[in-house]
């Protein structure tokens, strides 16, 4: 899968070509992300469209490239830079290619500052909701951007500089510090506010509708309804009156294939088990499970706990430390690298669904495999070509004895998350954070065992609750906490000590691909470090990471 448009080689266009054909498009739109801590929201916003958004490079993609690609549009993130004093690495040639820019922030500066308009620091600032009014007397085409907007309306707002008024740029809208806040230049429009932040900007989504539709002249929506049905219609063809057994895990892709089988299968209880596993999952996966599956009408729910088959699978085989002892055998023979943990987790993921699938009855396994799964697993195109394998899913090639379906393997996220939209899985399942199919034994240094495995989900459970109850969760992409294999010196209470170190990071990411550290709150990383050393006595310290991808992964393993 292409990640991230960095140049129109061979590759990437043959990439492109397959993913269009994966959506059912001819049209792509090409997002150029500057560093914005809301760029996700972004490409999220784009998602709910169903428009086909290439996040893109801004270093790497000249002009050129750009020509070969032949977007409908073009979206400009806002970023943490100035225009006059650093301005990000962009082709401004790409400005003058005639195709529909939207610029967002920093974005409307640059190309303002292009056509020779003044940006400078304003002499107030403008952060949070301020009320936006869009200027009178201008024809429709001028208000394209805005149709179905009222005349004032609440933006989120999140910059120090300004665009000065000038000749060339048609104003479309003003707030209290900033005389344009919108505004168009021939094919390039641009907003000083973020509409991709709801609910603060109300009307964001249906600025972004405008764009792509109204202005770019967009034809292709993935058909969200259309597949929809016509998965649900192959399910009922193919299960009968046969009974299924889900792998539910509380994201997006399983909870959206619940739904699909909940349509095929008619609500018919007695027909379909849903199992999720506990061990090494997130604490609050199985909440979200409880709260959303756990008492259905069409479904039956099954908690099953392997976390004794994890740490066995994970650790030491027992005849061996029964004879070296459990500390020396783990440090031998227990799994302490990627490839590893992966490995064994699938193993056990097998083995307990294939378990539940006797015990119910069933005639199929279900799962939420995506075809990016299938892709990074190194699975072919759909030409069948052989590609790389970038990492081992849990979910893909499992070999089980029953017939697995698969409803979502021919989707990406964004398009299976639009299918759930369109059947009603609620949104708090779709847009939660991802999270690693070997689950907590990727954020365990080394050996896992059922003291780290602990620490880990108390760990975990702290932060995401915090980001939570600050309101950060939904502002970073992605967030996690790590045991390391570091101990430092403590006290606790009038004794000195000895606890884990505990290193918390959250990143700002639109898709994964890069992804810059979070510049969370001091008096919220103090608050979080405090609560994890009081509430877990193992633990004697809390580091926050601070680099970015690349050099580093998302992920500690």
């Amino acid at each position: 899968m292409l990640y991230t448009f960095k140049g129109a080689t061979a590759g990437a266009i043959r990439e492109i070509a397959e993913e269009m054909k994966i959506r059912q498009t001819q049209e792509v739109f090409l997002f150029f992300s500057l560093g914005s801590q809301f760029d996700h929201l972004i490409k999220q916003a784009m998602d709910r469209l169903g428009v086909f958004c290439l996040v893109s490079d801004p270093a790497s993609v000249t002009a050129e490239d750009v020509k070969e690609v032949n977007p409908k549009g073009i979206i400009l993130s806002g970023g943490p830079v100035s225009v006059y004093e650093k301005p990000p690495p962009f082709g401004g040639r790409i400005f003058n290619l005639g195709i529909p820019v939207l610029g967002i922030c920093l974005g409307f500066q640059l190309w303002a500052k292009h056509i020779g308009a003044r940006v400078g620091r304003g002499k107030k600032a403008e952060f949070g909701t301020h009320p936006f009014f869009r200027s009178a007397g201008l024809d429709s085409l001028s208000n394209g951007l805005f149709a179905g907007c009222p005349e004032e309306m609440p933006v989120l707002e999140s910059h120090g500089d300004i665009i000065e008024s000038d000749w060339r740029i048609t104003i479309l809208g003003r707030t209290e510090n900033a005389p344009v806040a919108a505004g168009r230049f021939e094919h390039l429009w641009g907003v000083q506010f973020h509409p991709e932040v709801v609910p603060e900007t109300e009307y964001g989504p249906q600025i972004f509708d405008n764009f792509c539709f109204k202005i770019c002249g967009a034809k292709d929506r993935y058909p969200a309804e259309n597949a929809a049905k016509r998965k649900i219609k192959e399910l009922r063809q193919q299960i009968g009156g046969q009974k299924m057994l889900l792998a539910l895990s509380g994201g997006s892709d399983s909870s959206t294939v619940a739904y699909l089988l909940k349509e095929a299968l008619k609500g018919r209880k007695e027909q379909l088990r849903a199992v999720y596993i506990r061990g090494i999952d997130r604490p609050d996966d199985e909440a979200y499970v409880l709260k959303h599956f756990g008492n259905q009408d069409w479904l039956t729910l099954k908690i099953i706990d392997a976390t004794e088959q994890f740490l066995a699978a994970l650790g030491c085989p027992r005849w061996i430390k029964a004879i070296l002892g459990e500390r020396l055998g783990n440090w031998l023979f227990a799994k302490k690298f990627m490839r590893g943990k992966r490995l064994a987790v699938r193993r056990v993921y097998k083995r307990v669904l294939e378990a539940a699938a006797k015990q119910y009855g069933a005639s199929f396994i279900a799962q939420g495999t995506l075809y990016t799964d299938i892709s990074e697993s190194g699975g072919g195109y759909t030409s069948g070509a052989k590609k790389a394998q970038i990492k081992i899913h849990h979910n893909v090639d499992l070999g089980f004895s029953l017939p697995e379906i698969t409803p979502l393997d021919d989707c990406v996220k964004d398009a299976g998350r639009n299918i759930g939209r369109e059947i009603g899985v609620p949104e708090e399942l779709l847009i939660r954070h991802p999270f690693p199919g070997p689950g907590q034994a990727v954020r365990i240094e080394g050996a896992v065992d059922s003291v780290k495995l602990k620490i880990a989900r108390q760990a975990d459970s702290i932060f995401i609750e915090e980001l939570r109850k600050w309101q950060l969760y939904d502002s970073v992409w992605q967030a996690g906490a790590v045991v390391t294999n570091s101990v430092t010196t403590c006290t606790k209470g009038d004794d000195a000590a000895s606890g884990y170190v505990i290193a918390l990071w959250a990143v700002w990411s639109v898709n994964g691909f890069t992804a810059r550290w979070a510049r969370l709150p001091d008096d919220f990383l103090d608050l979080v470090s405090r609560r994890i050393t009081n509430e877990i006595r193992e633990v004697g310290g809390v580091a926050y990471r601070i680099s970015c991808k690349p050099p580093t992964t998302i992920e500690w393993g």
